[in-house]
């Protein structure tokens, strides 16, 4: 019997549909799993077995073909765990087809069939909400997050739960947050006002994020250089919706969000070390992921002990310091990451002086 079940991956900070197809046929009991999948993808094998028979399930002792279309692009991560598992139960039977069709699924399994989160699902949500599908059923932990989209959401913590929501729909709510009351909780460390005397410098900073000019910092090792620094996005402007969306999906591709708080309302700072390397701080990789300079924006990217940091790595900050993104490019696929911030570096002053 064959079964599908739609699920999403990510690509960059970019989410786009997946459509698993499930065959069981008779044979010796093998699972195969085709459509480019890396070594997490695979391993789900292992997980599902043991999530399905855990649960209460049966677990077919045929041959089963797995295919994650489309197939020429990779999928990565143990993110669609929870419908693979759910598409081997509906191509045996065990649970109705009908359901399906309407809703997305995305969670990684424990043995004993508990859902763990995943990231990126805010970036997932928001496709979704684009999408056909009625609904996103995802990890307890992940429901705040993906809830912002605006997409109807739904949490679960075992496979057993999901599979009685698609027998009995009234047995999942869908998740709700409060916006105002989201965007208020907007507690910060320190604050620029626990900065005593400094007076010109700390000007200086207001002037800087009043118009959101970076700054140099020189001075002697223990004048109040990092300090300052850390507390200069206590007085930069509140986010805005759209620049909270937009910083909580980055943190939450970089796998960087807490699931307990499920969105960031205070501005970003990012204080890399000097030993850093290029493809750290503009961000890249075999499959590309946001630098320091992404993570950083809509905040503050502050570069201690300036004069240490090696001098490509310098120059590869003047394209996103001008055009307020990161564009990596690779042999198959062109990603363009966003880069706004401000920079803040500091450097002790010149022995010779």
């Amino acid at each position: 019997m064959l079964a599908r079940i739609s699920s999403f991956g990510l690509c960059g900070l970019e989410a786009y549909p997946v459509v698993i197809e499930t065959d069981i046929s008779s044979g010796l009991p093998f699972i195969t799993v085709v459509g480019l999948p890396d070594n997490a993808v695979k391993e789900s094998r292992e997980r599902i077995r043991a999530a399905i028979k855990n649960s209460g399930f049966e677990f077919p002792p045929q041959r089963i073909t797995i295919n994650l279309a489309p197939a020429d692009t990779k999928k990565q991560g143990p993110c669609y765990d929870l419908a693979i598992a759910l598409s081997v139960l509906a191509a045996q039977g065990q649970i109705p087809t009908n359901a399906l069709d309407t809703y997305a699924f995305l969670g990684e399994l424990s043995l004993d069939g508990r859902i763990q989160p995943v990231q990126g699902v805010l970036s997932i949500a928001m496709a979704a909400a684009n999408s056909p599908c009625r609904g996103l059923i995802v990890p307890f932990e992940n429901a705040k997050e993906a809830a912002l989209a605006g997409c109807p959401v739904y949490a679960a913590r075992h496979l057993s739960e999901v599979v009685a929501f698609l027998t009995d729909p009234s047995s999942l709510n869908a998740v709700k947050i409060n916006f105002e009351h989201l965007l208020k909780d907007n507690r910060l460390r320190g604050d620029f006002s626990e900065v005593k005397g400094q007076h010109y410098i700390k000007r200086g900073l207001e002037v800087a994020a009043a118009g959101g000019h970076n700054v140099l910092l020189i001075g002697a090792p223990g004048s109040g250089k990092t300090m300052l620094a850390k507390r200069l996005t206590t007085i930069l402007p509140d986010m805005t919706l759209a620049e909270v969306l937009q910083t909580t999906q980055i943190h939450s591709v970089a796998g960087l969000l807490k699931y307990s708080q499920g969105i960031i309302t205070c501005r970003p700072f990012r204080a890399p070390h000097h030993t850093a390397s290029d493809i750290a701080i503009v961000g890249g990789g075999s499959f590309p992921r946001p630098g320091e300079v992404t993570l950083a924006h809509n905040g503050v990217l502050f570069l201690d002990e300036f004069l240490e940091f090696n001098r490509h790595v310098l120059e590869v900050l003047r394209q996103p310091l001008e055009d307020g993104f990161v564009s990596i490019a690779r042999s198959k696929n062109c990603l363009r990451f966003p880069a706004r911030f401000m920079l803040i570096a500091a450097m002790n002053p010149c022995p010779c002086r």
